[in-house]
């Protein structure tokens, strides 16, 4: 009867390390689809628009792992202090002339100021598109071209439909104004947070929709990525 026990318990053991052992497999066999997806897709450029004019200068910012689209802050397009007011931030410095604009969890944002913040819901939630997304705006008063802010020039033209891609990013209350996100977990004294569209996941994270916000005004940009280094890559190689 003991030995009949011990058995059964035997077979048990084994069933559930089978298990583990497959689901750690899949696991691993997961992310290196996914990092292998990511790092062909990203050497892939769509083509660059022809334009017979450069009219407007924006730049692709990156910190090291998330990317910002940068404008001038105010052109005949669009002024964008309007609503990403001065007054939304500590500093309230109203000599600026650019706005940089990126979009994320809204979790990763508010909640994890630096990586030993970063807890397994928030990430869990992030990466499984569970929660809620932000877009976040820092005004510059200039901007210092380099691998990490590389400047490109666009026509009136396109950079009209790079703005309808970013104000249809923005969730607006019922006056069609943006929702500021009052809070003290800024980064420095000149940003500010604002309700967005849309959810983070694996798939649509940060640099996807500036990756996007490229190809909405027919500038080079990866085929698909999710890393920041997808999108510099286009920039970079010849530098």
């Amino acid at each position: 009867m003991i030995n009949q026990t011990k058995l059964l318990i035997a077979k048990r053991l084994l069933r559930f390390l089978k298990y583990i052992g497959i689901a750690v497999l899949s696991f691993v066999t997961f992310v290196l689809l996914y990092l292998l997806a990511a790092y062909v897709l990203s050497r892939i450029s769509t083509e660059k628009e022809a334009s017979s004019s450069n009219d407007v200068s924006i730049y692709i910012l990156s910190n090291g792992v998330h990317t910002d689209l940068v404008m001038p802050l105010k052109t005949e397009i669009v002024d964008w202090s309007k609503e990403i007011q001065f007054a939304h931030t500590t500093g309230k410095d109203t000599v600026m002339q650019f706005v940089a604009l990126g979009w994320g969890d809204k979790g990763f944002y508010l909640e994890t100021p630096t990586w030993a913040d970063l807890k397994f819901s928030t990430a869990f939630k992030a990466a499984f598109a569970l929660s809620t997304s932000a877009l976040h705006a820092t005004f510059y008063k200039s901007m210092k071209e380099g691998k990490e802010c590389v400047k490109i020039p666009i026509s009136k033209d396109q950079y009209t439909r790079l703005v309808a891609y970013i104000q249809n990013s923005f969730d607006k209350d019922a006056n069609g104004h943006y929702i500021n996100i009052p809070t003290k977990a800024v980064y420095g004294a000149n940003d500010a947070f604002y309700e967005a569209k849309g959810s983070y996941s694996l798939f649509q994270t940060c640099n996807t929709w500036a990756n996007k916000g490229l190809k909405s005004c027919g500038q080079k940009a990866a085929l698909w990525t999710p890393f920041d280094t997808g999108i510099f890559y286009h920039y970079n190689q010849n530098k």
